[in-house]
């Protein structure tokens, strides 16, 4: 294929970074919006020689991003505010991030004639679904602020799509994991927390017994996701992006090895996330390629990377998520 423009935001982030490695790799142009507020420079200082990457430091909620969008053919976004428990203490934040920043990005990309918009939203729309492994017919269902402003992101993706003729793709992402994961100084991502943990020599903060299962989903089986999307010639699609398999939180233990103690269940999280990829199978051809072990086994081999993040323990995790507790239970 002939070199394209591309422009990914959040390009510094976790997918963000993969997918960046994946674009240059290809051969194309790239070109990074981040304002560095999760992202990190360190996640794309393998390229920092390469000519084919442009990096440029701006907010997608409060920049002018036309300069940025100059010949630019496709675009991926992927910039945003995630974790839950900011989001019920910041709810402002994340509409700003999330939903106003989706329709500067939509609207600098109409303005510039891109070919292709891929809208990298989240599973978390679903809330705890009826259904399982979860179509993307199932109702969305938000429990909080971050997995709504995703939501409210991906319609305004679809509804650019249909009144401006934006050729946009929306790909629902599952519990995505890899080296690179965030570090976030929030209690979040499980595996960021577990190996930082482990790094410290610190017992696993399991929620609940651990027989919670979730559709964990390799980051490069995500890149390649997004690239198929944007090859593609189809437009107004969500698509469901998923293992295709649901994996224990005790089997995450196991894995990577180690004691465990026990935090209580958290409020409006699903004790299963299981995505039905039949229809990104059947438009795109696309298939999760790498296993649970193989993921968990690359996670180990690049632990190094979460020496610097936070180490949780029961009691600063139980600091740390009392506004979701008291939240969510006011609301029941």
């Amino acid at each position: 294929m002939a070199s394209i423009r591309a422009l990914v935001t959040g390009g510094a982030g976790f997918i963000g970074s993969h997918l960046v490695d994946r674009l240059l790799g290809d051969g194309h142009r790239v070109t990074v919006v981040d304002n560095f507020a999760n992202g990190r420079l360190r996640n794309l200082e393998q390229h920092a020689e390469n000519p084919r990457l442009t990096v440029h430091e701006a907010d997608v909620a409060n920049s002018d991003l036309a300069p940025c969008f100059q010949g630019v053919e496709r675009v991926f976004h992927l910039a945003a505010l995630a974790d839950i428990v900011p989001s019920i203490e910041q709810p402002e934040a994340y509409h700003r991030t999330n939903v106003d920043g989706t329709f500067h990005v939509l609207e600098a990309a109409r303005a510039a004639g891109v070919r292709r918009f891929v809208y990298a939203a989240s599973s978390s729309c679903y809330g705890i679904p009826d259904v399982y492994p979860t179509p993307e017919s199932s109702p969305a269902s938000p429990q909080y602020p971050y997995a709504l402003t995703k939501h409210l992101g991906e319609q305004m993706v679809v509804h650019w799509g249909q009144v401006y003729g934006l050729p946009v793709v929306s790909l629902r992402l599952f519990n995505v994991y890899g080296p690179r994961a965030r570090t976030s100084g929030t209690y979040g991502a499980v595996f960021g927390v577990f190996l930082a943990q482990k790094l410290a020599g610190q017992p696993f903060t399991v929620v609940g017994d651990g027989s919670q299962t979730r559709d964990f989903t390799f980051v490069t089986d995500v890149v390649d996701a997004l690239v198929c999307a944007a090859d593609s010639e189809f437009s107004g699609e969500i698509m469901n992006v998923g293992s295709g398999g649901s994996y224990s939180v005790s089997r995450l233990v196991e894995l990577l090895g180690g004691p465990a103690v026990h935090v209580p269940k958290r409020p409006g999280e699903p004790d299963c996330t299981r995505a039905d990829t039949q229809k990104i199978e059947r438009l795109l051809g696309w298939k999760a390629r790498v296993s649970f072990e193989q993921g968990v086994a690359i996670m180990l081999e690049n632990i190094e990377y979460w020496r610097d993040a936070p180490v949780w323990n029961p009691e600063s995790i139980e600091q740390a998520t009392k506004k979701w507790f008291d939240h969510l239970k006011a609301a029941d």
